[in-house]
């Protein structure tokens, strides 16, 4: 009896921002849902896009991406809107060397080629972009900047890398999860990787958050 292929998921590489920064952000976020709707998630900046892939072999590739890799800074160079779900109202990013070197370190490891040019960016909210939807989406972007008017220059440290699971073709985000987080080299101290424990992770050793 032929043993079944082992299961493949979405994986992505987030870049992640400090507690005080995500706190400043996801009420950002709140207010702008309440008001334009959209799904809830978490700030990040993505560093590597969906890759399809087994677990097994997500987490080994996301330890060896991380490996080395010190903190850096994002900086925002203004809220802009985009033109689809997953970039409807983002904060672009500074295309800083650290910034562009840490993607380019990341997506080699995870063999991710971009269709395009990596925009850095953390999104504010998810959503369709119709024709109708236009005028919509720049008053989210106006709203954005009067709730939070020095957001558009944000200046924050990047300490931490996730490994999230995130099916693209779930608009809703409800299945996404993380699934290994590391914090990155601070000074003089070096960085760890800690794996996050739910159900397929019975057994396997792999110690919790919590």
């Amino acid at each position: 009896m032929a043993s079944s292929s082992p299961t493949k998921h979405w994986y992505s590489v987030w870049a992640l921002p400090p507690s005080s920064t995500n706190t400043r952000v996801k009420t950002l976020m709140t207010r702008l849902r309440s008001e334009f709707g959209g799904p809830e998630f978490e700030p990040h900046v993505t560093v590597v896009g969906a890759v399809e892939m087994t677990e097994e072999d997500a987490i080994n590739r996301f330890e060896a991406a991380c490996e080395g890799v010190r903190e850096y800074v994002g900086e925002v160079d203004g809220v802009e809107i985009g033109t689809f779900f997953y970039q409807c109202v983002f904060m672009l990013l500074k295309k800083s060397r650290e910034v562009l070197e840490n993607s380019a370190n990341c997506c080699s490891h995870f063999g991710y080629k971009n269709s395009s040019l990596y925009m850095p960016h953390m999104s504010l909210i998810y959503g369709d972009l119709t024709d109708e939807e236009k005028k919509k989406k720049k008053k989210a972007q106006e709203k954005a900047i009067m709730i939070d008017e020095s957001i558009s220059s944000l200046r924050f440290p990047i300490t931490r890398f996730g490994l999230y699971e995130t099916d693209v073709g779930d608009k809703t985000t409800k299945s996404w999860k993380k699934v290994a987080e590391c914090d990155l080299i601070s000074g003089t101290t070096r960085g760890a990787c800690l794996l996050l424990y739910h159900e397929r992770y019975a057994g396997s050793g792999c110690s919790s958050l919590t």
